[in-house]
């Protein structure tokens, strides 16, 4: 779609498609981020230990304030938040000794962090 304008205009009408691209783009980084997000809960939440069930049934995703194209989201437990970093890690016995951590949130982070650069790159490329 070709547009006449004069060559004092050049400069508005860059700025304008630059402006819509920007849009266009940041649109497309939200939908991939809460895409993710969805995605990487579900993943947490299926390797979480389960002794009674809260513990892998808190996990929900909270979304950030989005401002300037920055789009965050959080995925955090909501119901036991205090066990995050114990059953994860690992930690002391009351009566000495140690608990061997259960790996199952860091997978995840890697996953995410992984497949939503890649899933930018396709959505923003032409």
């Amino acid at each position: 779609m070709s547009k006449k304008i004069k060559p004092e205009q050049l400069s508005d009408e860059i700025v304008k498609m630059l402006e819509e691209y920007k849009d266009a783009a940041d649109r497309d980084v939200e939908s991939s981020v809460k895409t993710i997000s969805k995605t990487t809960k579900q993943m947490v939440q299926a390797a979480s230990p389960r002794r009674s069930g809260g513990y892998s049934k808190g996990w929900s995703v909270k979304q950030e304030k989005n401002y300037r194209g920055k789009h965050s989201v959080v995925i955090h437990n909501r119901k036991k938040p205090g066990l995050t970093h114990l059953l994860e890690k690992g930690h002391a016995k009351r009566g000495g000794g140690r608990v061997s951590g259960r790996v199952h949130i860091a997978p995840a982070e890697s996953y995410a962090i992984k497949e939503i650069e890649a899933e930018i790159r396709r959505r923003l490329t032409l």
